[in-house]
């Protein structure tokens, strides 16, 4: 059993972001949680790998319920957040006539998948949801063939990767000069490749998912996308989320960026300074993520 990650990311101090982010997720993710389990077969088993703070999990244990129940098995590597989302998985079960059993099981399973096959660690399943998570592995076409193995035969393997990267600030904020979103992405897209680069046994992955998918040995692969839209004027927790988020920007990716940008977002980060984003009401949150799907023969 493992309690680390490979990419040097403290995940268990993101744990309160992480939240916010699956607050502001949830209405999306439900639909997609419906769309995965509605051609599961009755009482299924699905695995959430890498569950984070839960929001998905939450979702899956929500469509399951709806449609009779099974397991949730709910995989990551980090403590502090399985705890989290197995509570809150846990909370969102219904229970049936005797109101002590809970019509949709949850197991946690604390392991790494970098080193610890998921087939090993729970029955075959029908259903496995990995989130942003495979990125995060050395050997992502590993990563995936080994999501692959514990399928049950006909199971689908929903693969939450790739897709457009979140825009949540004007232009032209009015501090530095504009353009500063850009830049932002651009110094984020150069710290994952050095975060990529500091993993021992990377290995690059040279193709898209849906190769990478086929060549796992799945059919039908496929893949569709779904917006997290919450539009300007925002309200309070899309305010908050921004603030942590060009935080999180500025300190992965502020080596990488002009100086004057950087004063720029000391100020933006500022609640004394008049230039402070948690008080503006032209943030907005809009992300398109991308779900590729396959199924094992």
């Amino acid at each position: 059993m493992a309690a680390h990650t490979h990419d040097g990311i403290d995940w268990a101090s993101r744990l309160t972001t992480l939240r916010r982010a699956d607050e502001l997720d949830a209405e999306a993710v439900r639909v997609v949680a419906r769309r995965l389990v509605r051609s599961l077969p009755d009482d299924p088993t699905v695995v959430d790998v890498g569950s984070g703070a839960g929001g998905m999990s939450v979702a899956l244990v929500e469509a399951l319920n709806a449609r009779g129940g099974g397991t949730v098995v709910l995989v990551d590597a980090v403590p502090e957040l399985l705890d989290a989302a197995t509570t809150a998985a846990r909370a969102a079960a219904s229970y049936g006539h005797d109101n002590t059993t809970p019509t949709v099981k949850v197991r946690p399973v604390l392991a790494d998948v970098a080193v610890e096959r998921p087939a090993d660690l729970t029955d075959p399943a029908h259903l496995v949801w990995a989130s942003r998570v495979v990125h995060h592995l050395p050997d992502q076409r590993q990563g995936v063939a080994n999501l692959v193995d514990a399928l049950a035969p006909g199971g689908v393997l929903a693969l939450g990767e790739g897709g457009l990267e979140g825009r949540f600030l004007p232009w032209d904020l009015g501090v530095g000069e504009p353009g500063l979103p850009e830049r932002l992405s651009a110094a984020r897209a150069e710290w994952f490749v050095r975060m990529r680069e500091s993993m021992a046994d990377r290995v690059r992955l040279t193709v898209g998912w849906n190769t990478v998918l086929a060549e796992a040995g799945l059919l039908d692969v496929t893949a569709f996308s779904y917006l997290v839209d919450h539009p300007a004027p925002a309200k309070q927790a899309v305010r908050e989320w921004a603030v942590e988020r060009l935080q999180w920007l500025a300190d992965v990716g502020g080596d990488f960026l002009h100086p004057a940008d950087r004063r720029a977002v000391e100020q933006l980060l500022d609640p004394r300074d008049p230039a402070y984003l948690g008080l503006r009401d032209d943030v907005f949150l809009l992300i398109a993520n991308t779900v590729h799907l396959g199924r094992k023969p």
